[in-house]
């Protein structure tokens, strides 16, 4: 894991976030809102999620936890690559008895919940390896 020193939570080399790419991440804090997703804000600062808000009567801007705008932010995600055997098993056991829509509703909230980065926002700069043991489950704790 990189040091928190050396870390930038501006998503290129312009230092700032395109539209779309607020978009997606916007888009993918949404879904990660009730399971107390980890962020690393432009301060140095490390915080949960708890809120996300739009001022309209200031260009429709967001705000997450009423401080930072989207671009200041990064979460901290797992690679797929990070899934445990037993995860695994568990997205297996998704598919018993489900149509594909509820499946895939299923499979969304495993990997919102389990923070897994199935968005690819590691990749593109837009989210933070999240240090081992950083989301302990209930059976690891």
């Amino acid at each position: 894991m990189q040091p928190m020193d050396d870390i930038s939570v501006n998503s290129n080399n312009s230092n700032a976030m395109t539209q779309e790419e607020k978009e997606l991440l916007l888009k993918d804090l949404c879904g990660r809102l009730p399971y107390g997703v980890h962020l690393f804000t432009n301060s140095k600062h490390h915080i949960r999620l708890l809120t996300i808000s739009n001022d309209i009567d200031y260009n429709e801007q967001y705000w997450i936890n009423g401080l930072y705008d989207v671009d200041e932010i990064k979460p901290y995600l797992r690679p797929m690559s990070s899934m445990t055997e037993e995860e695994k098993e568990q997205t297996r056991d998704l598919w018993i008895d489900a149509d594909t829509k509820i499946h895939a509703i299923r499979l969304i909230d495993f990997y919102n919940k389990n923070h897994f980065d199935y968005r690819g926002l590691i990749e593109k700069n837009l989210a933070l390896e999240a240090p081992e043991g950083m989301y302990k489950t209930e059976e690891q704790q």
